[in-house]
């Protein structure tokens, strides 16, 4: 049987992969992907407001929904950096799922739809 938390790290490991691939084919600055790499996490910031505040603003930044809806959206017509930035953001949830980190619950930052961190 397949376990679904090894399910989830194979699935985190291709979304990682994957934007990883099209980064490199689209000619993107792997000094630029450094630098904006970990961007998302500056959204973890809201915990100083309040749990609430800080599992919302973790949580939108660290779903591949707004990644995808952004790559979506610049695709076809955005300039090529706008399409670097999405690539970017999914390498890094995958990243981030990967070793273990997962969309937070307001209960506490420790607490993730993955494991207790």
């Amino acid at each position: 049987m397949l376990r679904p938390k090894w399910l989830l790290r194979v699935e985190s490991s291709a979304a990682l992969l994957l934007a990883a691939i099209l980064y490199h084919q689209s000619q993107g600055s792997w000094l630029l992907f450094a630098l904006l790499f970990l961007v998302p996490d500056l959204f973890m910031l809201g915990y100083l407001f309040s749990k609430r505040a800080g599992a919302l603003l973790y949580n939108l930044a660290h779903t591949y929904t707004v990644p995808l809806l952004w790559l979506a959206a610049v695709w076809m017509n955005g300039p090529t950096s706008h399409r670097w930035l999405g690539l970017i953001w999914i390498a890094h949830i995958g990243w981030d799922r990967l070793i273990g980190y997962g969309l937070k619950y307001e209960t506490s930052f420790k607490d993730t739809h993955l494991q207790r961190v």
